[in-house]
């Protein structure tokens, strides 16, 4: 891959607004723009400068703008970098664009602008992965969690363990060179006691993929229950809003509706859900399968039972039927409202099986709150404290896990196994490592991750 050509985009989104940025990055950058620009001279500009004055084709004024110039390497790229702020016209950020192309620009393709960064040792591969993050983040925790890995809290991790690695893999190399003198320069047991280190640093990055995952893309969130439970209604008081039909008519629901829900900066997908019974027609029993798959993908289910029409035993048989590995199941009692008009007292459902319950009114939205946090700490509970290192790219676990693959087999064969495939082992292991980083890349790899990108970053 060369960076020999100037490549110019569209920095803002699409359509019509206030402001359109266009970016250039290349060797002839500062040249391009100055062969359009009237005004100062930009050639002859300082870094981090902002120029007022008119782009212009021949004697056609296009637009009045503001340039702002980065010369390489203090730019986002560590190439020359201008910035041109237009108008938001369509229009005029299509004749702009097409005006520097005609002069000499190429049209960059998704992720080039990040690319050309990463080969430039702005960043590694992974700060250069949560740029595309930060960008499509949207929480709070999210947020956080890309600036954490743009920052290089992963990176220096990773790192530190390869680094480490190296040298002893640097020392079992030196013992090849001397095999015939049966000479051993890298101590076993240092070996493994950092190898073990390492693994448990490792491990724990792996396990942070389940929140990590779950902070990026959002918890899967199910409302399942009975016909007539309020399922419907209980979202609609969650989100505040009339997002569900309700009616007093069992089966409304009879496919999956999907929304949002922020809490603690942390988003939730709720999935409303058709009610669990048998199914009187074809369609109804669609609803009630699909039901069931997005309960078996779900992080956390919210079992919601009407308590003034199910008995103990029932509510037992259908959390029972429910339960599953890796799902936190909530029980909530719902219409509580209804028992306290018809001066009835709530039933007490607890069970060594069902310690707690919480009991509602969706339709009065009592307690909505406190179901909230509810559902808040049965997904993340006490596991973010705001300065871990998460995993939640899928590409890095994959690596992370081909690592303590590499690792295991390292310590089986310490003491079995002779320097060179002992060697071969380590060097698979800080493999896996570079892969994250990008110490190790090739072109596919590198074409896969950056045409996720937008166009402009």
């Amino acid at each position: 891959m060369t960076n020999n050509e100037t490549i110019v985009a569209l920095a803002t989104p699409n359509g019509t607004g206030a402001i359109g940025i266009i970016r250039l990055s290349g060797p002839e950058a500062i040249t391009l723009a100055a062969s359009v620009f009237k005004g100062k001279n930009l050639t002859k500009q300082a870094s981090h400068t902002i120029h007022f004055g008119s782009i212009v084709d021949g004697d056609i004024i296009l637009d009045e703008v503001l340039v702002s110039l980065f010369i390489a390497p203090r730019s986002y790229t560590r190439e020359n970098v201008v910035e041109i702020s237009c108008h938001g016209s369509a229009y005029i950020i299509e004749s702009i664009i097409k005006l520097l192309i005609k002069k000499g620009a190429r049209s960059a393709k998704a992720g080039e602008f990040t690319l050309r960064a990463f080969l430039n040792g702005q960043f590694d591969l992974s700060q250069a992965e949560a740029v595309a993050d930060l960008i499509a983040s949207n929480s709070k925790a999210s947020q956080q969690v890309a600036l954490q890995q743009l920052r290089g809290g992963f990176s220096s991790q990773l790192q530190a363990l390869r680094d480490q690695l190296v040298q002893f893999a640097s020392l079992i190399e030196l013992e090849l060179d001397f095999a015939e003198e049966d000479v051993e320069f890298a101590n076993r047991d240092q070996l493994k006691k950092l190898i073990l280190q390492i693994n448990r640093v490792i491990h724990s990055l792996i396990s942070s993929f389940e929140l990590g995952n779950a902070i990026k893309m959002g918890v899967n969130t199910v409302i399942a229950g009975r016909p007539n439970a309020g399922k419907s209604t209980l979202l609609n008081a969650l989100l505040n809003e009339e997002r569900a039909i309700v009616s007093h008519i069992p089966g409304t629901t009879r496919d999956t509706i999907e929304e949002v829900l922020n809490i603690n900066g942390i988003n939730f997908r709720l999935i409303d859900t058709a009610g669990i019974r048998e199914a009187t027609d074809a369609i109804e029993q669609i609803g009630v399968a699909r039901t069931m798959e997005k309960i078996s993908q779900s992080a956390v289910l919210v079992y919601l039972f009407d308590a003034s029409q199910i008995s103990a035993e029932e509510l037992q048989n259908d959390l029972q039927s429910l339960q599953k590995p890796g799902i936190t199941l909530l029980a909530v009692a719902n219409k509580v409202d209804l028992l306290e008009k018809q001066d009835n007292i709530l039933p007490d459902f607890r069970t060594p099986a069902l310690p707690d319950f919480l009991p509602i009114s969706a339709k009065e939205k009592l307690h909505i709150d406190d179901l909230k946090q509810q559902i808040y700490s049965a997904a993340i509970k006490d596991k973010l404290t705001g300065d871990e290192t998460l995993v939640t790219n899928i590409r890095h676990l994959e690596a992370l896990q081909k690592t303590e693959e590499a690792l295991a087999r390292v310590l089986d064969g310490m003491d079995t196994i002779t320097s060179d495939f002992l060697s071969m082992d380590i060097k698979q292991a800080l493999h896996y490592l570079g892969e994250i980083t990008g110490a190790v890349t090739t072109d596919d790899l590198l074409e896969n991750i950056f045409s996720k990108f937008c166009i402009g970053k």
